[in-house]
């Protein structure tokens, strides 16, 4: 059985930084690209940023230079690093692996910048 768990959200103020991770099983890790998306209340599912299986790395222009994605292949996880939060970066935070028409999503993590 496939497993794609994602962690890692909370609440923080204006400026703050939380890194949210994303395990997946040994089976797909290393084979799938992976995904970070959010979606804020009343929005549609946005994609923030890409880590593929080599380790090209891309993001969305909302995000660039405040947040990192990074591959960790010893314990088949991948992290969000997320720093300088602002309020409109609140929303419900998914993880997904994917390659081709094959894809996991993980369970959302919550990210709420509040003062």
């Amino acid at each position: 059985q496939v497993q794609v768990v994602g962690s890692g959200g909370g609440l923080v103020q204006p400026g703050g930084s939380l890194r949210l991770s994303c395990a997946a099983s040994a089976r797909i890790y290393t084979t799938y690209n992976m995904a970070w998306y959010r979606q804020a209340p009343e929005k549609q599912r946005e994609w923030v940023a890409t880590v593929t299986k080599s380790g090209t790395t891309s993001y969305t222009r909302a995000v660039q230079g405040r947040f990192s994605i990074s591959r960790d292949i010893a314990t088949n996880t991948n992290y969000l690093q997320m720093n300088n939060l602002q309020p409109e970066d609140t929303a419900v935070y998914y993880c997904r692996m994917y390659m081709g028409a094959s894809e996991y999503w993980g369970r959302g993590t919550q990210v709420t910048v509040s003062s």
